[in-house]
């Protein structure tokens, strides 16, 4: 009889066991612990996923008091804050005003924008420590004028999978000479509570109601909601929706501060200190990113709102998932990317080499 409970179970173990295998051993350029995690998600286990993940982060949050080993982090130039009506300034730099720090008193530089990537690109990078609390923790934010950019959203082997794609899992190399910044996108999409739009192509429904990156045909970048701020039409070439607003008409939503809410993600909640990513749009449709450890709903979205957006949404969280680099060089022999972060986990050629989730790429439009 246990000879035969146990040739049962050998059988019942040998399909999971073989699969399990199959997908860490992919060579898709996932850690393994995001390799194993993603094959849980996808065979009905992501409710073991989602605790064991909750329960690690909540006995794992970022210390308190303290300062930033190194300070605030300096790119190869001086930052430079604009002088608002100085037209001298603001032609040596193309960069926002100061993004007002959220700890007191504040660091040498913190908050100051720094030309990033190629000096064509209008591409600037600062730095803060996310709340009053947590203060050895800094976090990165992004802001690319999008009159010198265009965005493309890129499609990974397994998030939306499905191809082939115009835009497949990586930057193309024709694209090196004018590729600018990549940084990622949102939640799986059976996660994001809402729909995937590209190529022509409805991967997942839209949903009315649901926060949106969308990409027009001109390049251009919108955040905000669909059926409110966007309707499907000829100049939507993509749709990436993810959740709900946190930022609208320049105000932190209501919720963000509610430790009970799943309207931001299920698996850690609003009141978990982790890595988290979102993007915005300012008042002239400039894109603005953040990203960074030691955040939770609400740092995040006080973060973007005080970079100057209208309106912003939450991109993916966990610290394998998020990142955003800048590149300078044309060609594959010198390509290089920069990371928003050097903390950030993932190599600095992530987006250069075929992956599973989806990311968006802004090029120079000259």
């Amino acid at each position: 009889m246990l000879a035969a409970c146990a040739a049962v179970a050998v059988v019942a173990l040998a399909g999971p066991a073989w699969s399990f295998g199959r997908a860490v051993t992919r060579a898709n350029g996932d850690p393994f612990v995001v390799k194993a995690t993603e094959w849980a998600r996808d065979h009905q286990l992501g409710w073991l996923v989602d605790r064991t993940e909750h329960l690690w982060y909540s006995h794992h949050q970022p210390p308190k008091g303290g300062t930033p080993k190194g300070g605030i982090p300096r790119l190869a130039e001086p930052p430079v804050a604009r002088r608002r009506h100085a037209r001298v300034a603001a032609t040596r730099n193309p960069c926002p005003a100061r993004v007002t720090p959220v700890a007191v008193p504040p660091l040498p530089e913190e908050g100051m924008w720094q030309q990033a990537g190629r000096t064509s690109a209008g591409i600037c990078f600062a730095y803060l420590r996310p709340d009053a609390v947590h203060t050895s923790v800094v976090v990165g934010l992004a802001w690319m004028n999008m009159r010198a950019l265009r965005a493309t959203l890129h499609n990974g082997t397994d998030l939306p999978g499905g191809g082939p794609w115009r835009a497949g899992p990586q930057i193309s190399t024709n694209d090196y000479p004018r590729v600018a910044a990549a940084f990622n996108s949102g939640f799986r999409i059976d996660a994001s509570n809402g729909g995937y739009f590209t190529e022509g192509r409805t991967v997942r429904p839209l949903v009315d109601g649901r926060a949106s990156l969308v990409i027009f045909t001109d390049g251009r970048i919108g955040v905000g909601v669909w059926g409110r701020d966007f309707h499907m039409g000829p100049t939507i070439a993509s749709v990436r929706q993810n959740l709900d607003l946190l930022v609208d008409n320049r105000q932190l939503v209501s919720g963000v501060d509610d430790a009970n809410s799943h309207r931001w993600g299920a698996t850690l909640g609003n009141s978990i200190y982790t890595w988290r990513s979102g993007v915005g749009v300012d008042a002239k449709g400039n894109v603005v990113y953040a990203g960074g450890p030691g955040l939770n709903v609400q740092t995040l979205a006080e973060l973007l709102r005080r970079a100057g957006c209208v309106r912003a949404m939450e991109l993916d969280i966990n610290p394998h998932w998020v990142t955003l680099m800048v590149y300078t060089g044309t060609s594959p022999a010198t390509i290089k990317p920069t990371k928003l972060l050097e903390v950030m986990q993932r190599p600095a050629d992530r987006y250069l080499q075929s992956g599973t989730r989806d990311f968006v790429e802004l090029d120079l439009r000259h």
